[in-house]
């Protein structure tokens, strides 16, 4: 979490915040899309993350994906801009996040293979057979990749 963040949660607790955030989809050679297993709930979503204050929703993507999944990615094209789900964390922080959601290609890295603060494992998955995401944005991220590449 940026220390931004952290900053703002000192002094509003678990109130609800609008917070900006980008997410990515990553494909490999058999069309299959990169997903992160998260630490906090054991569900899956896309690498991504809360935006620092003053850095741009692609450059947050960049950053994220390599903290996250040890990959250096190029944002190729904005799938969805997402700004109707609200979502309340395990430690019961409140978000509104407004999310943009890229289509992403590998530029350099190798997928972490050992767990981190944010990421419990990291696996491809078929478009027809999602996993249980961690909440309804990154379920409907995944249904805009099966509308646009099944």
């Amino acid at each position: 979490m940026p220390s931004y963040i952290k900053e703002l949660r000192a002094l509003v607790g678990h109130r609800p915040l609008i917070l900006n955030s980008a997410s990515g989809a990553l494909f490999n050679q058999h069309q299959q899309v990169l997903l992160q297993e998260r630490t906090d709930t054991g569900d899956w979503g896309f690498p991504g993350g809360y935006l620092a204050f003053g850095e741009g929703f692609k450059d947050a993507l960049v950053r994220e994906f390599q903290e996250d999944a040890g990959l250096v990615v190029q944002p190729l094209q904005l799938l969805q801009l997402s700004d109707q789900n609200h979502y309340t964390y395990p430690n019961g922080d409140q978000v509104q996040p407004i999310n943009g959601f890229y289509l992403v290609k590998y530029v350099s890295g190798r997928l972490l293979q050992q767990a981190t603060d944010e990421t419990t494992q990291l696996a491809y998955f078929d478009l027809d057979q999602p996993p249980t995401f961690f909440n309804a944005q990154h379920a409907t991220m995944f249904s805009v990749l099966q509308q646009h590449y099944l």
